[in-house]
C-alpha cells in the first residue's frame, strides 16, 4: 500500500519527520509530496524544500520525496497512492484536516485520509512558528533536521 504524506514543508520539521517516520511503519510506500505553493510566499524554494526532506529522511529506506503543483489527488492518482496521511495538533487542525478529507473523498472516491496525532514532544512544533523564530536569530535546532539549519545557515550569508 501506497501512502503520500502531503504539505508545503517550509521547513520540515522534527515533527513532520516523525510522522513520517511513523507512517514508514504502517504503509509499504510512503510518498513525501511537497507542494509548490506560491500563494503561501514560501521562504525557501521547491528544490531547496525537497532537498532538504531527502537529506533529513535519507534513512527511510521505504520514503520517497517529490515536488508537486496542482491537485493532490492528481498526484495521488498518477502515483497510486491509496492513502493520505494528515497530522493533527489540535481541534483547527482536525476541523480543517476533516473538511478535506471530506473533500478528497468527493474527488476520488478511492483514495482516504489517515489522520494521526503529534507524537507528544513535538506536538508545539510547526513550520510557521519555525520560521518566526529562526527571523528573530532564536535557536531551533531542537525544531527542526540538521539539513534545515545548514540551509538557513546558507541562507542568512547570502543576505
Amino acid at each position: 500500500m501506497i501512502a503520500a504524506y502531503t504539505g508545503t514543508f517550509d521547513p520540515i520539521t522534527l515533527g513532520h519527520a516523525d510522522m513520517i517516520t511513523r507512517a514508514s511503519k504502517m504503509f509499504d510506500r510512503v510518498i513525501v509530496a511537497i507542494a509548490v505553493s506560491s500563494a503561501k510566499k514560501p521562504l525557501f524554494d521547491l528544490d531547496t524544500r525537497v532537498a532538504m526532506a531527502r537529506e533529513s529522511l535519507a534513512d527511510l529506506s521505504n520514503v520517497e520525496v517529490r515536488g508537486f503543483s496542482g491537485l493532490m489527488v492528481d498526484f495521488a492518482r498518477e502515483h497510486q497512492v491509496r492513502v493520505l496521511v494528515r497530522g493533527v495538533r489540535n481541534v483547527t487542525d482536525f476541523d480543517y484536516e476533516s473538511q478535506m478529507a471530506r473533500m478528497i473523498k468527493h474527488l476520488d472516491a478511492d483514495l482516504d485520509t489517515v489522520i494521526l496525532p503529534p507524537t507528544a514532544q513535538f506536538a508545539h512544533i510547526s513550520s510557521t512558528l519555525v520560521r518566526e523564530i529562526a527571523s528573530l536569530d532564536g535557536d531551533i535546532s531542537g525544531l527542526v533536521p540538521q539539513p534545515v539549519l545548514e540551509a538557513l545557515a546558507r541562507q542568512k550569508a547570502q543576505s
